[in-house]
């Protein structure tokens, strides 16, 4: 039997997934890899297409009822979340357009909650890589971003207005939810997934030499030093056990959504 993993490109997915993606975890099935970013992700597992797949924790109440939620592999942390960028000093959005990286995205659910006073007058889902760009030449008012981007948008010349991260924590005291890692139901055994998943995350941390290469390659041109860092950021504690404070975290991230009406309610 092999199974179908989707995860994106990223340096955190990649260091995580070398392992099991290169059949190294014992007792493990032979995977076949999909790579692609979460917005990608989150529209093709509704339809049900991979056995395992890095998805948006906001994506979540879509899903459940077709997936188990893997307690390992994510993206949850602390001083990691999604800025709110602008080529100016500005903090309003008012009369604004906003590019966003997807609208299940994690991200895209913080800066709803964020923004709720002071909504744009308009959101546009635009490919990650063109967000920074966008809002530099004046295309957007203002872009919301990810990942590497904590490291680069000074590069555009860009003004962080928000960081949501710090925003949610201190709201909450909790880390933020970003990723998570689902498992078929029907498919795949999800506590066995959850030991192959686990055992691929502690592979990386004990030999992060064996995935550089790997990593690197699928690193989308970024710097050595901002994929470390990246690498640093994104995988932590949580990656390797959501443990009481994630799962706390996850259900508060829902439970505001649902309150505010911006996800089903249940997830």
């Amino acid at each position: 039997m092999t199974l179908s993993l989707a995860f994106s490109p990223c340096p955190n997915d990649t260091f995580v997934f070398h392992a099991l993606a290169h059949g190294l975890v014992e007792g493990a099935p032979p995977v076949e890899v999909t790579y692609a970013d979460v917005d990608v992700t989150n529209t093709a597992a509704e339809r049900g297409e991979f056995d395992l797949v890095k998805v948006s924790y906001a994506a979540l109440p879509w899903l459940l009822d077709s997936y188990d939620l893997l307690p390992c592999g994510g993206a949850l942390g602390r001083g990691c979340g999604p800025l709110v960028l602008a080529a100016g000093p500005t903090a309003d959005l008012t009369g604004q357009t906003v590019a966003v990286p997807g609208d299940r995205t994690t991200a895209y659910l913080l800066f709803r909650l964020w923004s709720a006073r002071r909504p744009p007058a308009r959101i546009e889902v635009v490919p990650f890589h063109e967000i920074m760009p966008g809002v530099a030449e004046g295309r957007f008012g203002a872009g919301l971003v990810i990942h590497e981007a904590r490291f680069t948008y000074p590069r555009y010349g860009l003004t962080a207005l928000a960081d949501l991260g710090e925003w949610w924590e201190g709201e909450t005291g909790l880390p933020i939810p970003l990723g998570a890692i689902l498992a078929k139901k029907g498919s795949v055994d999800p506590v066995a997934a959850a030991g192959w998943v686990r055992e691929s995350v502690r592979a990386a941390w004990r030999d992060p030499a064996a995935s550089r290469a790997y990593v690197l390659e699928h690193a989308q041109e970024m710097e050595p030093d901002v994929v470390r860092r990246h690498i640093d950021l994104y995988v932590n504690q949580f990656t390797e056990n959501l443990g009481e404070e994630g799962h706390a975290a996850v259900r508060t991230l829902l439970d505001r959504a649902a309150a505010a009406g911006l996800v089903p309610a249940g997830g």
